[in-house]
Order: C-alpha cells, then structure tokens, then sequence
C-alpha cells in the first residue's frame, strides 16, 4: 500500500482523492508520503509487521517455498492468484514482502544463479513490424514424483511484447511448428509482416553464408503466408533478445515448481497465465502492460487469413497402398513408413501451385510432393525411406568404440560380416545392448579367441567375454591384513622361501 500511495501521490493526487482510491485514512497516507523506501522497509522490519490482507494466506506460501525454495516473490503472487478467486488486490511489492519476511522468518534462503549473460539494448521497432520465435525445453515433476520433460514454441510481438507458447511432449516437427503458429496468428488475431527464428533444423535444412534452404513443408508454409521470414545468425542471442527473455520467463515463471497433470491440462494452464501474468502484467523492460500495448499494435498487424491447412476445402480422398504410397495420375507418391495401417486406411489429397498436399483425416499437413507430369514414376522424399546404409554405419562405429578402435577389432567385424552377413545388424545390435565393462585387455583376448575358433556370434562373444573376466577376477591373489597389536605382530615369524624354487622357475 505504501508503493500503491507513492504512485498515486505521483500521479498528482491529492490526499483527499488517494483517500478514494485506497480506503485509507488520511493520517496514513500523510505518514506513508513523508516517509522513504529505506526508512519504510525498516519500519517494517522494527516492527515485524505483515501485511495484513495476505496473513490468510502465510501457511500456503510457507508450505510452496519449503516445497520449492527458488520460486520466485512473482511466481508466488501467480500461484497465489491461481488457486484463490478470492485473493484480495495488493501491489505486487506487498506480496515481494510478504515472501521476503516469511523466508527471514523461517529461513528459507532462496538459490542464486551467478550465471550472467549479456545482451545488447536495440532500438524499439513499429508496431505490427516483428515477431521472434523460439523453443524451449524443460523437466517437470509429475504428480506421482516422476519426471515429465515437456517442449514448447514461443513467439513474442516484438513491440508490445504480448507472447504466446505451446506445449507439447514430444518435440517439436515442422508440421507441430507451423500449426502451433497458426495457434499464435489467432491468439493475435493478426500476423506481423516479419518474423525472426533461430537457425532450427525444424525451419532449415541447410545454410551457406546467408543462403538458407528451408525445408520443404515449412518453404511451402511460407509461400503461401504473407509474413516474411528472417533467420539469425548462428551464436547471435542479441539479435531475438526478446523471445529469449520470453523463454526464460515461461521456464522460470510458469514451468518452474508445477506439477504437470497432462498436457492438454497444461496448455490450458498456459492460457490463463498469459492473460494473467505473462500478457497481464507490466514489462520490467518497457515499464508497460503487454496487453494493454497489444491493443496499439494489434491494428498494424496483417489481416488473418484462413489456416494454412485450412485454406481450401477442395479435398479428394485416396487410397493408401500397402507400400505406403497413394496412386495419382498413373504416378505414385510416396507416405512416411507406417502411414498404412489396414485396407482401409485412406488420406486427403488437394493440389496447389503444381504440388501436391497430403492431408490426414484431420487435417493435419503430412506431406508434400511436387507434381508430376511424367506417367509410371515413383516419387519419392528421401525421409520416406529407411536410412539402413546410416543406420548400420552407426551400429559399427558403436561397436568398434566398445571393443576397441584396433586392427584385431575391424579383422572380427569384417569376419562376423562376412560369415552373418544375413544377421549382421541383429549381431551388432545384441552387441551393444548387452555391453558391459570389460578390461581393455579381455576384449582383445577375447576377439582373438573368436577369430582362431571361429566364433562369430556376438551372444557367444559375451559369453566368452563374462567367463574370461571371472576367470581373472579368480587369478587376482588376495592380501588379507593381518589382525593384532604392533607387539604381536614383531613375534610373527614369516615363512622364508628357498631361492633354488625360483632359480628352478628360470
């Protein structure tokens, strides 16, 4: 209250008018207005006062910090605002108080993070201009004491500073990226004429000075929108400053000690606290409130268009083929391996700009091929088909860093190759599955064992591997320290061995 009156006392308000505002009696606001911040806090302090519009809440609050000691006096004041409708309005330097003095009181120090990074102040832009866009990732705590890693897209209008993010948990693809920005375009009810991301693999395929090659649903997206998109720099946080704020701000703000239910709950969550938190309350930056910026802004944005999976209804349904492929026009084009299911499994087709979309029943983009217009041919994208060639690349170079980057190593593999060359991926993947920690010197041992017996088998491979440890652990002598006082043990008397037993060994 003593903030709320030097606010009003600022704005030129006379005690009388103050008086309307806040209900308080003239006296108080005459000692709240001849009194300092320092001097205030001290008072508070003297007197071990608390606020008294918060004391219905101060076993809550006690309980979440002794739960969860980093959250935050602003974290605090939304869970607070969350449960209770009833919560009576207080400045938000009230509630700061409020934490502050049950954490002195029961000596719950909150963790600091010393990690500083730096960033650069840009010029403000035009309304309507810009948006950034990023992603974020994080772990929560279920409700059953498990682990829930959960993604999200964010996006923030540059000017304003009104954000939107969804979440998800599985991470995010091209198609997941671009219906979560269609989600935002509505939430805004406009589209700003630029839109700056990271250099993301879900936007990019490629980059060459400058020269980006985007991939190829996400290049069909932006063709068919009006916005523009800009890519920054790689290692270059300055340039979308704002949004990486924004993801902070969820993680530490939103994410940071809930529970996660479920995620259809979550994003629910989400909404609620945009409209009143992240939207609702002021920019510690700009000393503004985002949704009453977005207001302004919101008339500069381009008008919505229809969903980009939704601007044209003129859809055909097609067959799926067995081998993942749809038959148009004596060609066939190719579906992700495992999009047929049984004989009835169908998909929705629509033709654009001489390509083809594919739909699934919902809707929901799966992909795109270029038309056609030879006759007989296969159409393929390379992610429609099985990597095998990178696949077991990978499964050897595993299974030479377990057993070993040495000549012995690559002498087997090619052998076990050669003689299974049917069951060479199964070998190689029981390998690695099964590894465990053996000496350096037992593996080769044992790679040398296989070849002259010829065992080319990576079950019995283990097998041998496990017996040749026990065997050594067998070898090993045990010293066994001798029990007793210093006196006793000066009386032992220590068999002595003739030197003849080892000349004889020579």
């Amino acid at each position: 209250m003593w903030y709320e009156v030097q606010k009003l006392t600022a704005s030129g308000l006379n005690k009388s008018q103050i008086k309307q505002e806040t209900s308080l009696d003239r006296a108080t606001i005459r000692k709240y207005q001849n009194i300092s911040e320092e001097e205030f806090h001290n008072w508070v302090k003297e007197k071990k006062r608390m606020p008294k519009k918060l004391q219905n809440y101060h076993d809550y609050v006690k309980k979440e910090l002794e739960l969860k000691p980093y959250l935050s006096a602003s974290q605090i004041e939304d869970r607070l605002k969350e449960n209770y409708d009833n919560l009576p309005k207080v400045h938000s330097k009230t509630v700061y108080n409020f934490v502050e003095t049950i954490r002195e009181k029961y000596d719950i120090p909150k963790s600091k993070n010393d990690k500083v990074r730096v960033f650069e102040k840009l010029l403000e832009v035009a309304y309507g201009s810009e948006a950034q866009v990023d992603f974020g990732e994080t772990w929560m705590q279920t409700v059953g004491g498990k682990r829930k890693k959960v993604y999200f897209y964010s996006i923030v209008l540059s000017r304003s500073r009104y954000k939107y993010f969804h979440l998800d948990t599985r991470p995010f693809t091209t198609k997941m990226s671009v219906n979560a920005q269609e989600q935002a375009f509505e939430y805004f009810g406009g589209v700003p004429k630029k839109i700056i991301y990271d250099q993301d693999s879900v936007f990019i395929n490629d980059e060459n000075l400058g020269s980006y090659k985007l991939t190829q649903e996400f290049s069909s997206y932006c063709g068919s929108s009006d916005f523009k998109a800009v890519f920054c720099r790689k290692a270059d946080p300055q340039s979308k400053g704002k949004i990486e704020n924004v993801v902070k701000y969820i993680k530490q703000n939103f994410l940071r000690g809930r529970d996660f239910k479920n995620i259809e709950t979550l994003n629910k969550q989400a909404l609620l606290w945009l409209d009143r938190t992240g939207n609702g309350k002021k920019h510690q930056g700009t000393q503004l409130v985002p949704k009453q910026e977005f207001l302004e802004e919101q008339k500069h944005l381009l008008p919505l268009k229809k969903s980009y999976h939704k601007q044209s209804e003129s859809y055909k349904s097609y067959k799926v083929r067995k081998d993942n492929t749809i038959c148009y026009k004596s060609n066939y084009y190719s579906l992700p391996l495992g999009t047929y299911q049984n004989q009835d499994t169908s998909i929705l087709m629509q033709l654009k700009d001489h390509e083809i979309l594919i739909f699934d029943k919902q809707k929901n983009l799966i992909c795109t091929h270029v038309l056609s217009n030879e006759r007989g041919k296969l159409i393929r994208n390379t992610d429609h088909k099985r990597e095998k060639s990178k696949t077991l690349e990978g499964l050897v170079k595993s299974a030479i860093e377990y057993l070993g980057d040495k000549p012995i190593t690559h002498n087997y593999l090619a052998l076990l190759q050669k003689n299974m060359s049917r069951y060479y991926r199964d070998n190689l993947q029981y390998l690695i599955k099964n590894a465990d920690e053996f000496l350096d010197k037992i593996k080769e041992d044992t790679l040398t064992f296989c070849i002259e017996n010829r065992v080319y088998n990576t079950k019995e491979l283990i097998e041998i591997l496990h017996k040749k440890q026990s065997e050594s652990q067998m070898k090993e002598p045990v010293i066994k320290e001798v029990q007793g006082n210093k006196k006793h043990q000066n009386n032992l008397d220590i068999e002595k061995s003739k030197i003849s037993n080892y000349e004889n060994i020579f």
